[in-house]
């Protein structure tokens, strides 16, 4: 059974920090492309980050360049997002998912193979 168990949300101020995990199971975790997807009431699905099969190539949406980094550790089959200096519209449900692929599409619609279950991010003083 393929498995993308997402963790690590929660309530933070303006300026902190998080750290998501996505633990995969199921699937060649190595193979795939992998997406930070998020979601808010109202905003529809925003695509965050990205990073290839390798982990050595990534892309980030303009809105968070420079406050998160994406990471991967193949030996473990997890994937990170760590959030830096969060602002209030980052708040959302953040979602790990993978690619059909191991490389990552920044097209504007995309199709995603696997989804975990999302872990909410709030971000209010």
């Amino acid at each position: 059974e393929v498995q993308l168990v997402d963790s690590g949300g929660g309530l933070v101020q303006p300026g902190g920090s998080l750290r998501l995990s996505c633990a995969a199971s199921g699937f060649t975790f190595r193979a795939y492309a992998l997406y930070w997807v998020r979601e808010a009431p109202g905003k529809g699905r925003e695509r965050v980050s990205a990073i290839n099969s390798g982990g050595d190539s990534t892309y980030y949406a303009d809105y968070v360049k420079g406050r998160f980094t994406i990471s991967r550790d193949n030996a473990k089959n997890t994937l990170y997002l760590q959030l830096n200096s969060l602002k209030t519209e980052d708040t959302a449900m953040y979602y790990c998912a993978s690619d059909y692929t191991g490389v990552f599409s920044v097209g504007p619609s995309h199709e995603y193979k696997y989804w975990g279950q999302g872990t909410q991010v709030s971000v209010s003083s």
